[in-house]
């Protein structure tokens, strides 16, 4: 294991030296946030590829193959499918709009009234996200290191934070891309044919397993539908998401750079569900299905090999955290105490540190994200809870919002509650893993929208002209962006 051991210290060691790196491109807020609009092709796919696809696509997607065969493909095919459909549709006018944050965008779209409740509620759905990738960190270091779960999770959490702080979206872009690599290598070029052929090939797996493991839609239809609702709707509408998106340096890179992270993701997808079906075939009687990919990763593959699977592994739950950490801290810093800040004094002037504001913002939501991570268990439920909650509250809202001219700030605020509401009451009467909360949710959600925008007078034609100014790209961004650094490719 020594030379596994060193792979992965190396990795860690050169996530560090990134984000020390990536600090001194961070100059200004934009740089730090959304590495100053510049990203080219190559390094927009790597990064948004790297995000989408965590430990839950990784770990989870290669369980999932195990225990329902090709058809476990699902979860993390929808997740590629969202990103195709936010690629293709929006992710040009998201870019042009040129803000940070989602609630942002709201409050440009309905004239300033719409962002707060907005940004609470994806404040709650970062922090989840980001919680849930760190706990992932107490699996891998079990297997690397045989360490106990809250010293795996302060250690894993601490040097995404580290690097996150240090640099932000630039720092988290280079890792993410060395991330994007390792992934590539370690699951799809390594993982995934060494898995099939210590099962003996396809012939043998289809041999060895029931027939239902090679159905497509084995897992259920009920299921395959509550992933879309989750999994591809919040790809629409996730800051941690958008946020990558105004990373990009054109419509064109934002639409054919997403085009090609979202077709990759799903790959991936089908190599997670062939890995754990591979996985079925060697270990049939696995207490948990989670731990087939750390089963078949320590006892099948070679020295040296391992520890570059088992990096990708970790490259994966990285990519997942920093990027949600930092969307976390965005929205909490811009959404929340920007607002609270403003009603309890006058903005401060020019010589505010932003950058290092937002820097103090991710070290602050690191250190809750790990306290978080060490006293939560049941990770599964918690982040249903923040998806449902995301799509049901806030699904409507921006995407009415992008489509549809009629939709009013009382609209949005209506659709959010009652569409957040909802969804609470019915996790409640149901349970949190139900199907129900998030269908009604949405319907509620829908239903509110139009019926309040309708009966409220219009938006303001002011708000309006400079929205559609915005989304037409012609409206300058409020800050000025350095272009001291060339843009990335």
């Amino acid at each position: 294991m020594a030379v596994d051991y060193l792979v992965i210290v190396v990795y860690l060691v050169g996530m560090l030296a990134m984000g020390w790196w990536g600090m001194r491109r961070a100059r200004s807020k934009s740089e730090f946030l959304v590495a100053g609009r510049r990203l080219g092709p190559a390094m927009y796919s790597g990064t948004m590829a790297a995000i989408v696809l965590g430990g839950a696509s990784t770990i989870g997607g290669v369980g999932l193959g195990y225990q329902y065969g090709l058809s476990g493909v699902w979860m993390v095919f929808t997740i590629g499918l969202g990103l195709l459909a936010l690629s293709v549709f929006f992710s040009a006018r998201i870019a042009r709009l040129k803000v940070y944050t989602v609630s942002e965008m709201l409050d440009l779209r309905y004239g300033g009234r719409a962002g707060v409740i907005s940004g609470l509620v994806m404040w709650a759905y970062t922090l989840m996200l980001a919680v849930t990738s760190t706990i992932a960190y107490a699996t891998i270091f079990d297997v690397l290191f045989d360490l106990n779960r809250t010293l795996a999770i302060v250690l894993g959490g601490s040097i995404v934070v580290a690097y996150s702080t240090l640099g932000g979206m630039w720092s988290i872009t280079l890792t993410d891309m060395v991330q994007f690599v390792v992934k590539t290598i370690g699951v799809l070029l390594l993982l995934l044919p060494i898995a099939v052929v210590k099962a003996g090939g396809f012939a043998e797996m289809k041999a060895q397993l029931p027939t239902e493991y090679f159905d497509p839609l084995g897992i259920g239809g009920e299921t395959i539908f509550t992933y879309v609702l989750i999994y591809t709707f919040g790809m629409l509408i996730g800051q941690d998401i958008w946020q990558r998106v105004f990373t990009a340096r054109s419509d064109r890179t934002a639409r054919w750079g997403g085009t090609v992270a979202g077709t990759y993701c799903l790959a991936y997808a089908l190599a997670g569900a062939v890995i754990g079906t591979a996985a079925k075939v060697l270990y049939p009687d696995l207490a948990n299905a989670d731990d087939a990919f750390a089963t078949i990763v320590k006892d099948e593959l070679p020295l040296g090999v391992r520890g570059l699977v088992l990096a990708a592994a970790l490259a994966a739950v990285m990519s997942t955290s920093s990027g949600a950490l930092i969307a976390c801290a965005t929205v909490a810093n811009n959404d929340i105490w920007a607002r609270l800040r403003g009603l309890a004094r006058a903005p401060q002037g020019d010589d505010h540190d932003e950058v290092r504001g937002n820097r103090l913002f991710i070290l602050l939501m690191g250190v809750a994200v790990i306290l978080t991570a060490i006293a939560l268990n049941d990770v599964v439920q918690a982040l249903t809870v923040a998806y449902n909650l995301l799509v049901g509250g806030l699904l409507v809202p921006i995407l009415g919002g992008l489509l549809w001219r009629r939709g009013t700030a009382q609209g949005a605020l209506a659709a959010v509650a009652v569409g957040g509401l909802t969804v609470v009451v019915l996790m409640a009467v149901f349970g949190i893993l139900a199907n129900e909360p998030i269908l009604y949710g949405l319907l509620s959600s829908l239903a509110v929208y139009v019926v309040v925008s309708l009966a409220t007078p219009p938006t303001d034609a002011a708000v309006l002209a400079a929205w559609r100014e915005r989304v037409a790209g012609r409206a300058p961004e409020t800050e000025s962006v350095s272009e001291r650094v060339p843009a990335g490719q």
